[in-house]
């Protein structure tokens, strides 16, 4: 009996065969798109596929240099062709939550570099509104840490907490930044101004709001069949 393929695993190597010799590819970070590298790897090897792939992560990079995906930089190619990345929500308007992973920053700045943005997720990311099943981070600066935290806290909208590693210590993005994780009791009923009001505070780096950054979705399903929902221009 043929074991069916996770969600996250349908998703991923469905979104490798969006990908054409020649491409700049964003390389985003988290579970799913880790099925994505190593599809897009055997795609390599089998057809001499000739990418080169920016990541967002540390974590990304060393995966892509294992599985023998070259890497370029954004400083080499400030244009990419298509990022594939994962989310932690996506909503009916192709909005997003993400960051869970803790590589928002470097997956916003990728993935407003590219003409297409390809987003891969599992069963149940797609969510009628945002902040429902996942809390919103923010990446925000070491210094006055807690007192970024408070001023986030003072907006009367959400329940910001410092994320924590196992070790005890605030977890620690690639950036040298923080994350604030925020709780919203009935998710974020206006994620264009949520974003604008988070931004504006002094020490916030980033806000893991995608808005009118994410062309398409991959949806793969619990019946080993997915699902390519695309956004109307």
């Amino acid at each position: 009996m043929v074991e069916t393929p996770s969600p996250k695993q349908v998703a991923g190597e469905a979104a490798a065969a969006h990908v054409q010799s020649g491409m700049i590819l964003g390389l985003g970070t988290g579970s799913t798109v880790a099925f994505f590298l190593e599809a897009l790897a055997a795609r390599i090897q089998a057809e001499a596929l000739e990418v080169c792939g920016v990541p967002t992560s540390l974590q990304t990079a060393e995966k892509a240099q294992q599985l023998g995906i070259p890497l370029t930089t954004l400083e080499k190619n400030p244009v990419l062709d298509l990022v594939v990345d994962g989310a932690d929500e996506v909503d009916k308007h192709f909005r997003l939550i993400k960051g869970g992973g803790g590589a928002l920053l470097r997956e916003k700045i990728v993935a407003a570099s590219a003409a297409e943005v390809l987003i891969i997720v599992g069963a149940g990311k797609m969510v009628k509104r945002l902040g429902t099943t996942f809390l919103l981070p923010v990446e925000i600066m070491p210094y006055g840490y807690l007192s970024t935290r408070d001023r986030v806290a003072k907006l009367g909208q959400c329940s910001p907490f410092v994320r924590i590693t196992e070790a005890g210590e605030p977890f620690v993005t690639d950036n040298g930044n923080f994350i604030l994780d925020c709780r919203f009791e009935e998710g974020i009923k206006n994620p264009e101004a949520m974003h604008a009001t988070l931004s504006q505070i002094p020490g916030v780096a980033e806000v893991g709001l995608f808005l009118n950054l994410c062309h398409q979705v991959i949806e793969g399903g619990e019946d080993g069949e997915a699902i390519l929902h695309q956004r109307k221009s």
